[in-house]
């Protein structure tokens, strides 16, 4: 594997011309909905307003399993923006929901920024939350809320890799915070909940990042995890020597793994092999890694 010792969307990209300026701050929503159709996994409702879009749906892998892209036209949020996304994944049907690329989130210029996200799953559906790395540029100030409601026999795999700064192009996260907020409910029961504030000035404490840039999580809820799958996990995220390091814990029907470390590129790796082992467990499905993963 190659070794890249940073993390930047592109070595020599400017900030967005949209933080060198004030401008109205953007309020885009999307809310999407999928149902099974005799086998098939259809969109069968979306509805937006403002800069956040959804390409046509695609079958890689099985008409029972529908990717969706989810598209954020101007390519980065800046301070003040606003997005909303809310998905549901009706009875027995299975949606993959990720991005074509990284997300970046600007300068605050005065004022925070904000995503919400809500998924709900139905009855013996599978959701999956799979969005590309994020990158905060310096001076961020980022407010992150993600909810799932999941059927007592729904399935949910949801992950992310947060990079602070763009340190391949130089550029530390030394300035900002980013505050993250997440709770997830199966049958009516809450099973995980989580909520941090990542201040940049304190980062580098070993009850914050130890002083490392990039860390990952994925998070699997459902039925079928045990002791040997969490081997299983642990043993193949263990023989990829990455730098940085990663651990898994098994909580009844939760499973968190996180990785913590200073290459996207390394987390990436990381998140593409948990997935693979985690996903025929949990969604019963194997898994195949969308294309736009690899553009």
């Amino acid at each position: 594997m190659k070794r890249i010792t940073g993390h930047s969307d592109s070595a020599s990209a400017p900030a967005s011309p949209r933080a060198e300026q004030r401008h109205a701050p953007d309020q885009a929503r999307l809310a999407l909905e999928f149902a099974d159709d005799a086998g098939t996994t259809r969109l069968v409702r979306r509805r937006h307003f403002g800069p956040l879009r959804v390409q046509k749906p695609l079958y890689p892998e099985h008409p029972s399993v529908c990717h969706a892209i989810i598209v954020h036209p101007p390519g980065g949020i800046v301070g003040g923006d606003q997005l909303t996304i809310d998905a549901e994944v009706g009875a027995g049907a299975h949606a993959l929901l990720t991005t074509p690329g990284a997300g970046k989130w600007y300068r605050a210029n005065g004022a925070h920024s904000r995503q919400g996200v809500t998924l709900r799953a139905g009855a013996g559906a599978s959701l999956e939350w799979l969005p590309q790395e994020t990158i905060f540029f310096d001076a961020a100030e980022v407010n992150m809320e993600h909810s799932v409601e999941l059927a007592a026999d729904a399935a949910y795999l949801g992950a992310e890799i947060l990079c602070f700064g763009r340190t391949a192009s130089g550029e530390r996260f030394g300035r900002g915070a980013v505050a993250q907020r997440t709770e997830i409910r199966r049958g009516g029961k809450l099973v995980w909940f989580e909520q941090g504030r990542q201040q940049a000035e304190r980062m580098g404490g070993p009850l914050a990042l130890d002083g490392r840039t990039v860390c990952g999580t994925l998070i699997a809820v459902g039925d079928g995890m045990d002791n040997a799958l969490l081997a299983a996990l642990r043993e193949a995220t263990g023989a990829l020597a990455l730098e940085g390091r990663s651990g898994a814990t098994l909580m009844k029907q939760v499973l968190v793994a996180r990785y913590l470390g200073d290459s996207s590129l390394a987390a990436r790796q990381w998140l593409h092999t948990a997935w693979q082992v985690l996903r025929p467990a949990v969604a019963k499905r194997e898994a195949a890694i969308p294309r736009i993963w690899n553009t």
